[in-house]
């Protein structure tokens, strides 16, 4: 009692001692290892040995940001529908499996250096995509070079192109980063080769293929399939279950922390009342436009009605509106579409002959004052394809008869105004100026036009619907009285479908991108990614999430979660898709066993068993070891291969039924060898991994939603 009261009256001292030791151990932790009490800070993901840090991690989204962009605007249909949810988790795989390469690539001592690395550098038909940034660089800072030994020799021989170090050290350090990255790289590539050419058919599985192929066999088979099999004529007990599943266990391996979810998505959608808005909304439309002054209001247009106008070529107008906008008189306005997709509503203001295009000769002069000297040179009389036997070649460009489009598919052409259009034209072939200044003079002069086409000018008003801010907020607290109601896995599951709402069910782990739309599937719901953060970072079992949201004007979704198990090893048997096929499994055994002893006493001939059985044996003339379509168990398929042509009835249980069989003949076609087809062959039929293979049984430990919280 004494010792307990000496320690009560000092325990403030206490608490100052322990609470300075104890800072000071997070401070030093953190100052010596990065680390503190909550983890590693900088590392995204782990793979065995293969690690992925935060700043590596960064500059690979910025590249395939890069990539994402140049895609876009060279082939825009490319990238059309990427989703870009999946960007972390492409970041990610690819900076692994890159890691893994080049562990496996030091290990066996590749090395790129000397001439390789040189023909990567500078020689290769296809320059590496650093090196040719660098190109561009030095073209933009002023430095002239089109290929990559143009920029070494600049880079470093300076003096000799007349720099200074000084100027060319920063791309004297980028060119060296490169080089860096072109050996990793390389390094890479020549591994990865090396294991590609390790797999490879030796001279007894080519002849095996080739004897799969040429041996056959004339066979007899009745086969009586399963079928639907009931639990009430082959019930599986629990202990049944939990034997098969300890012998099959090692299939439901998982690679890294997963957790099994019920999902629920509501696309919501505009109600009755929403579309009735609509209509309201499309006949205000109408007659505003119809009005004196031909305009919507603001209230209107804070409503979410758009007004466009388009001045079109008739070959140009929208097959939709075309009718409409020809026959409409000036003034004319007409509803054109009004249904669950919103309404278009078209004014039109007038139609005009117009020149489409038109062909001029233009010439550039280096100088202004040389270009008025030109301009007067070429009103009186010069030729333009002479000009240059006149004036240096240096100072002096025309460019002769080339096409100018006034009018494109989108509407008139933007860069050359009407005003100056007029000039030209007008001009009766003289050169007028197009711009003069300090850095020039341009002029040009018409050297014919088109025939006038009719133009068209209309005002489009359009509506999008989409739900309602009433409406979303409703359906919001349906599913929030739901959650509020259900706050457990096991509530959620019992009742979501008596509540009117439809529940999947995934398998996530932290490499998932977002929530597919369905299991197996390369799609993904919108905004969705921020429910597997909460799911893999915060969601316990038996947990259930808030409300999310994707947002979208015209398709919002509303999602919600609850997490029914976890696991890092094994998918376990209480996961519904394992189990179903575990009970199956059982089941179609205990069918073929109960089938196998019905009719094993029944195969004195192949003919009185499949009359046994109720079907109708057939002949298959040429049987060949993986080749038949008529067997598609693969143990059964091996064992008729490998039956003797005796003619003895023998039968056999398979996966999907019982096979009654008997081998009448076998022989050997007569086919010529060819060791390159068996060669592919074999590779295609084992289709290795490569990939897969480096990694082994190194698990995944990634931390991706620790460091992007898809909020």
């Amino acid at each position: 009692m004494a010792t307990l009261e000496k320690i009560r009256s000092k325990s403030g001292f206490l608490i100052v001692v322990i609470g300075l030791a104890l800072l000071a151990f997070i401070v030093g932790d953190a100052l010596t290892n990065s680390r503190n009490l909550f983890g590693d800070h900088s590392t995204v993901a782990k793979m065995g040995s293969a690690k992925v840090d935060i700043t590596e991690y960064q500059r690979k989204r910025e590249e395939l940001n890069q990539q994402l962009e140049e895609a876009r605007r060279n082939n825009p249909a490319s990238v059309a529908n990427f989703d870009m949810q999946t960007l972390p988790q492409i970041a990610i795989t690819s900076l692994l499996q890159e890691q893994i390469l080049s562990d496996h690539a030091e290990k066996a001592g590749i090395e790129v250096t000397g001439n390789l690395l040189r023909f990567y550098m500078l020689e290769s038909p296809q320059p590496s995509q650093e090196v040719m940034l660098l190109v561009s660089q030095l073209n933009q800072s002023g430095l002239s070079v089109q290929t990559p030994q143009q920029a070494y020799e600049v880079i470093f021989n300076p003096k000799r192109n007349g720099l200074t170090e000084a100027q060319v050290e920063p791309y004297r350090r980028l060119w060296l980063a490169a080089e860096a990255k072109t050996q990793a790289d390389v390094a890479r590539q020549i591994y990865y080769r090396l294991v590609q050419k390790s797999v490879k058919a030796n001279d007894l599985d080519k002849k095996a293929l080739y004897n799969d192929y040429v041996n056959t066999a004339k066979v007899e088979l009745a086969y009586l399939p399963y079928g639907t099999l009931t639990e009430k004529e082959y019930p599986v007990s629990d202990s049944e279950l939990k034997k098969a599943y300890e012998e099959y266990k090692k299939d439901f391996t998982v690679k890294e922390d997963t957790k099994d979810v019920q999902f629920i998505a509501i696309s919501v959608t505009p109600s009755q009342k929403d579309q009735a808005d609509s209509k309201a909304l499309a006949q205000r439309t109408v007659q505003a436009l119809s009005d004196s002054t031909g305009q919507v209001s603001k209230d209107i247009k804070k409503e979410g009605v758009a007004v466009t106008h388009h001045s079109l070529r008739a070959a140009d107008l929208p097959s939709t509106l075309k009718e409409t906008v020809t026959t409409t008189p000036k003034g004319g306005v007409k509803l054109v579409s009004d249904n669950l997709q919103g309404f278009t509503v078209i004014r039109v203001t007038g139609s005009s002959l117009q020149t489409d295009s038109i062909q001029i000769n233009t010439v550039m002069t280096a100088t202004e004052d040389l270009g008025r000297r030109v301009l007067a040179a070429l009103n009186s009389g010069l030729k333009a394809d002479s000009i240059t036997a006149r004036y240096s070649v240096d100072s002096v460009v025309p460019q002769l008869n080339q096409w100018i489009p006034l009018y494109t598919a989108n509407g008139r052409a933007a860069g050359i105004d009407k005003a100056t259009v007029d000039s030209i034209v007008n001009a009766g072939g003289k050169y007028v100026t197009l711009q003069a200044g300090p850095q020039g003079m341009v002029m040009a002069s018409l050297v014919t036009k088109k025939a006038p086409v009719m133009v068209y000018d209309y005002d489009e008003a359009t509506y999008v619907l989409g739900p309602s801010p009433a409406t979303l907020n409703g359906e919001r607290a349906r599913l929030e009285k739901f959650l509020a109601a259900n706050p457990s896995a096991k509530d959620f599951a019992a009742n979501a479908a008596k509540e009117g709402f439809n529940v999947q069910r995934f398998s996530l782990t932290q490499s998932a991108p977002a929530v597919p739309r369905m299991m197996g599937m390369n799609s993904y719901y919108p905004d969705s990614r921020q429910v597997v953060r909460w799911v893999m970072i915060d969601g316990e079992t038996g947990d259930v999430s808030r409300v999310y949201e994707s947002k979208s004007n015209t398709n919002p979704m509303l999602y919600a979660v609850a997490v029914e198990s976890s696991y890092d090893k094994y998918v376990p048997l209480s996961n519904p898709e394992v189990k179903n096929y575990m009970t199956e499994k059982v089941r179609r055994q205990k069918a073929g066993d109960k089938l196998m002893a019905q009719y094993s006493k029944k195969t004195q001939s192949l003919q009185s068993a499949a009359q046994a059985m109720g079907v109708e044996a057939r002949t298959i003339d040429s049987f060949r070891f993986g080749y038949n379509a008529g067997v598609n168990d693969q143990a059964v398929m091996g064992k008729i291969n490998g039956t003797k042509a005796d003619k003895k009835v023998e039968i056999v249980k398979g996966d999907d039924g019982i096979y009654v069989y008997q081998v009448m003949d076998k022989k050997k076609e007569n086919f010529p060898y060819n060791e390159q087809q068996y060669t592919q062959q074999y590779f295609q039929m084992i289709n290795p991994n490569l990939m897969e293979m480096l990694q082994g049984d190194a698990r995944i430990k990634n931390n991706i939603y620790k460091f992007e919280a898809g909020e």
